[in-house]
Order: C-alpha cells, then sequence, then structure tokens
C-alpha cells in the first residue's frame, strides 16, 4: 500500500485532470488513461478511502434515534 503523501499525490493528479475534461494522467512516470467519466469518478472514490483509512479518521457516522414509542 502507498504512502499517504503519495496517495494524496495521485488524487490531486487524477482531480486536476477530471476537473479539465482530461482523462489521462501522469504521476511517478506512469500515465493512466481512463475510459469515461465514471471510471476516473471511481479511482478517486477508491482513493479517497485508501487515505481516509491511511489517517485512521472515521468517514462515516451514523446516528439513529427514536421516541420510544
Amino acid at each position: 500500500m502507498a504512502d499517504l503523501a503519495q496517495l494524496t499525490a495521485w488524487r490531486d493528479a487524477l482531480m486536476a485532470a477530471r476537473y479539465q475534461g482530461i482523462r489521462t494522467v501522469e504521476y511517478d512516470g506512469k500515465r493512466v488513461t481512463y475510459a469515461s467519466d465514471a471510471e476516473m469518478a471511481a479511482a478517486l472514490g477508491d482513493l479517497n478511502r485508501q487515505i481516509t483509512v491511511a489517517t485512521g479518521r472515521i468517514a462515516v457516522v451514523r446516528i439513529q434515534s427514536s421516541k420510544g414509542l
């Protein structure tokens, strides 16, 4: 698994390319071409999940309550 700095760099490169409408991303001397925006979004989601795990933060908090009826 990559370290936090590397994951963040990959995510930033992917986000920059996506927002510019570019489907080819280069980082660490590698080039990746995504077939669609949905594929890029899935890759971003995975990177964000890995970053969350690496930082040890809680990503989702669910609260449930009732009136006791």
